[in-house]
C-alpha cells in the first residue's frame, strides 16, 4: 500500500515467494473444484442397481435452490439449519456424548403447494450434500425381488457419496400402512427392506446420510416409518405477513410500477399457498403481454385497411411494468387450491397436535379413525 506522498507511477513489488504461494492457493482451489465435479463419476458401483441410481443423483451445485429463494417459513428453515447444516459446519460441537449426533430422518408435512420440495432442495444445496430423489419408478421392477435390491442400493450408494440427502416425495405412496388389505406382497417386502437398511444392523451412526420425506397425508404413514422420522415439521399455509415475504421473493426480478403495494396483494390472497401466489404472479405478468398483442393486432388491421405496410413488432422494452390492476385481474382468475376448512386440513392440524413439532400431544382420536 502506497502513502499519499508516493509518486504516481510507483509500482507494487512482489517477491518470488509471494507469487509462488499465491499460485499454490489457486491450484488448490482449482483442484478442489475439479475433484468435486468428478466425485460422482469416480464412485465405484458394486452392481447394476447402484449404477442405474447414480445417474439420478444431483450434486448440490446443480440443484440451484437456496433458503433465500424461499420466502417465509422462517421457523422451519431455522430448525432445518440446526438439524442438518450446523452439525456439518461445526462438527466439534456435536462430538461429545452420544445424544447430539446428526438427525437421520426428517418429515415435512402440510397442504400441497407450501414449499416442502423446495425446502428439501435448499437443505441439500446449503449442506453441500448430494441429492438422491427416490420415487416408485426408480426402485420398482417387474422382476420379483429386484425392488428390495434397488432399495438396498439406494442406501449403499448414499453412504458412498455422503454427505447425501435421500429425498422421498409423497412418502405416503411408498411407505404407507403395511396392514392395507389390498397391498401386494412384493410392496410389503420392499417397505420392510427400506426400514431395515434405514435403521437396521448395518446402519452406522457416523454416516452423514439424511432421509428427508415429504407428504400431504402423514396420517397414512406406517407407524414404523413415523418412528424413524423423529423430527416432524408442519409446513402450513402462510399468513398475510409471510405471503408478503413470498411475493417479494417471487417478484424480486420483475419490473413493478411504484403504485404496487405487495402488503395489499397479500391481504387479498387469504388462504393462498406459495404455489398459488406464484400462479397469481404469472397470470398478472401475462396481462401486459396480452395488451401488446391486442394493440399489434389492431395496428396491423388498420395498416392493411389503409394500404400501409404493417408496423414493426414490439420487443421486451415495450412491455410496461406490472401495476395493481394486473394483480386484481389475476386475483379474479386464480383462486386458492387448498381450503383452510377442508377435511384434509383438519386432519393435518390434528396429526400435528399429536405427532408434529410443537403439538400439545392431546390424546384425542383423529377424525379418519371415527
Amino acid at each position: 500500500m502506497t502513502n499519499p506522498g508516493a509518486e504516481a507511477d510507483a509500482r507494487l513489488v512482489l517477491s518470488t515467494e509471494s507469487i509462488q504461494y499465491g499460485i499454490g492457493i489457486l491450484n488448490a482451489i482449482q483442484n478442489d473444484s475439479k475433484s468435486s465435479k468428478k466425485s460422482l463419476k469416480d464412485v465405484v458401483t458394486e452392481n447394476e442397481f447402484e449404477k442405474r441410481l447414480l445417474g439420478d443423483v444431483i450434486p448440490p451445485s446443480d440443484i440451484g435452490v437456496t433458503f433465500d429463494d424461499i420466502g417465509a417459513l422462517e421457523n422451519v428453515k431455522d430448525t432445518l439449519k440446526e438439524l442438518v447444516m450446523l452439525p456439518l459446519q461445526r462438527p466439534e460441537l456435536f462430538c461429545k456424548g452420544q445424544l447430539t449426533k446428526p438427525c437421520k430422518g426428517i418429515l415435512l408435512f402440510g397442504p400441497p403447494g407450501t414449499g416442502k420440495t423446495m425446502l428439501a432442495k435448499a437443505v441439500a444445496t446449503e449442506a453441500g450434500a448430494n441429492f438422491i430423489n427416490i420415487s416408485m419408478s426408480s426402485i420398482t421392477s417387474k422382476w420379483f425381488g429386484e425392488g428390495e435390491k434397488y432399495v438396498k442400493a439406494v442406501f449403499s450408494l448414499a453412504s458412498k457419496i455422503a454427505p447425501s440427502v435421500i429425498f422421498v416425495d409423497e412418502v405416503d405412496s411408498m411407505l404407507g400402512r403395511r396392514e392395507n388389505p389390498g397391498e401386494h406382497e412384493a410392496m410389503r417386502k420392499m417397505k420392510n427392506e427400506f426400514m431395515v437398511n434405514w435403521d437396521g444392523l448395518r446402519t452406522k451412526d457416523t454416516e452423514r446420510v439424511l432421509v428427508l420425506a415429504a407428504t400431504n397425508r402423514p396420517f397414512d404413514l406406517d407407524e414404523a416409518v413415523i418412528r424413524r422420522l423423529p423430527r416432524r415439521l408442519m409446513v402450513n399455509l402462510p399468513d398475510a405477513a409471510n405471503r408478503a415475504k413470498i411475493l417479494r421473493v417471487i417478484l424480486a426480478k420483475e419490473d413493478l410500477s411504484p403504485g404496487v403495494d405487495l402488503d395489499s396483494v397479500a391481504s387479498m390472497t387469504d388462504g393462498y399457498s406459495g404455489s398459488d401466489l406464484k400462479n397469481l404472479c404469472v397470470t398478472a405478468a401475462h396481462r401486459p403481454i396480452r395488451e401488446i398483442l391486442e394493440k399489434e393486432k389492431k395496428d396491423r388491421e388498420a395498416a392493411l385497411a389503409e394500404g400501409r405496410p404493417p408496423p414493426a413488432l414490439s420487443g421486451s422494452a415495450d412491455i410496461r411494468p406490472l401495476n395493481m390492476e394486473d394483480f386484481k385481474f389475476a386475483h379474479d382468475r386464480v383462486c386458492a387450491s387448498v381450503s383452510s376448512e377442508s377435511i384434509n386440513m383438519t386432519e393435518l392440524l390434528q396429526w400435528n397436535e399429536l405427532y408434529g413439532e410443537g403439538g400439545s400431544r392431546r390424546k384425542k382420536s383423529l377424525s379418519y379413525f371415527m
